[in-house]
């Protein structure tokens, strides 16, 4: 696939994978083109994890569903991210950027701004629409074929130096690598966010994971073949608009918009 193109058709797979194992030699692929990625001083902070062993990803996917129930009922969910959430086409048209949540329950479309608002608790517990949630990401989890976790040494990771920094613009690089090997091979991939959330979640899956002491467990990406054919989960949402050129960059100084005369 042209990078170009794999740039364009890259996208978050909110679905579940296609019932196949990652070829061994895909999953070399992907840890061999992450190594290509730009590191500060060629420092190279990153460690991989390749996870396919079904009791451990069962594990996870059980912290990762139950970390999705509690940040709904205690609110957090909706406190952080409620600005993102769209509910038409035209509000995505509008704004450009967010998630629109296009795929609900029947039953549960005349309620949705109400859900997926701060004051939307009664109605989640009525409809039970955080265990949806939860059940769906438990699913998606356990389902997937390969789980890639990237750690960082904690000897570059200083959160508050500029080698902790430059470890986090390296890891960027990384997760787009990955991203558009992925996208170029047939494959998709899917942050797994939630248990990052709540640190003693986070803390369970890298004990689970037995991560060193020296090192931070920084993501945890799903990952699999895509089945074009593949249902969508209960609750889902789209997130292809892109702001336009104008709008996001700028000429010489911040407010003359690149392209203007």
């Amino acid at each position: 696939m042209d990078l170009f193109e794999a740039i364009k058709n890259r996208r978050t797979t909110n679905t579940a994978f296609a019932e196949k194992k990652v070829s061994y030699e895909h999953k070399e692929l992907l840890v061999k083109m992450a190594s290509h990625s730009p590191s500060h001083f060629n420092s190279q902070p990153w460690r991989f994890i390749l996870t396919e062993d079904q009791k451990i990803i069962n594990g996870i996917a059980k912290i990762a569903g139950d970390s999705m129930v509690t940040l709904m009922d205690d609110g957090r969910f909706w406190k952080q991210y409620r600005k993102y959430f769209r509910f038409s086409e035209e509000e995505m048209e509008k704004t450009k950027d967010g998630i629109h949540i296009d795929h609900l329950p029947v039953f549960l479309k005349p309620f949705a701004k109400s859900i997926f608002s701060e004051a939307g608790g009664k109605v989640i517990s009525k409809f039970k629409v955080s265990r949806i949630l939860g059940n769906d990401e438990e699913k998606l989890v356990a389902t997937s074929p390969l789980l890639f976790t990237i750690l960082l040494t904690k000897e570059e990771y200083k959160k508050e130096e500029l080698s902790g920094f430059y470890s986090v613009i390296s890891m960027g690089a990384v997760v787009q690598t990955l991203w558009l090997c992925t996208t170029a091979i047939g494959m998709g991939m899917q942050f797994i966010s939630t248990p990052g959330e709540i640190t003693e979640n986070w803390n369970k899956i890298a004990d689970i994971l037995k991560v060193p002491e020296d090192y931070e467990m920084m993501a945890i990406f799903r990952m699999g073949y895509v089945d074009p054919d593949m249902k969508r989960p209960s609750i889902d949402w789209k997130s292809s608009q892109r702001k336009s050129v104008s709008e996001l960059a700028f000429k010489d100084n911040y407010g003359n918009k690149f392209g203007s005369k």
